[in-house]
């Protein structure tokens, strides 16, 4: 599957509760955008099991506002509904791949017992919030 362009339109049918979605916000006008654009585009086609999605912010600036992009490129990861990575800068295919792979290892079990949102919902955390 390639990747998809990205839009306030369409940007929630494209998300996913479970599984992996990489975003590349990205700008028409942005060299490092434009470098790393080929590498996106070609982990796109490589990896089917991914959601891949490019968010022009030039077009989608509430989008862009609501992730608080303050420079491009910047990747943002989605694992089974929980962000995971955020980072601004271009990559290289090596790097790239293994993010991916990292991405695609992480124990979301024990991201959600170490979110300080999840620690909110045990029950003693409850009380004592009361």
């Amino acid at each position: 599957m390639s990747y998809i362009n990205l839009t306030a339109d369409n940007f929630n049918a494209n998300m996913r509760e479970e599984g992996l979605v990489i975003l590349d916000f990205w700008a028409p006008w942005c060299g490092p955008c434009k470098m790393f654009g080929p590498v996106f585009e070609a982990a796109a086609e490589k990896h089917a099991d991914i959601v891949f999605g490019k968010i022009n912010t030039e077009d989608e600036r509430d989008l862009a506002a609501h992730f608080n992009i303050r420079s491009i490129p910047t990747l943002i990861a989605i694992k089974d509904g929980i962000m995971v990575f955020n980072q601004a800068g271009a990559m290289m295919g090596a790097q790239f791949e293994q993010l991916l792979q990292s991405l695609r290892d992480l124990d979301m079990d024990k991201v959600r017992a170490e979110s300080p949102a999840s620690r909110n919902d045990r029950p003693a955390a409850r009380a004592a919030a009361m």
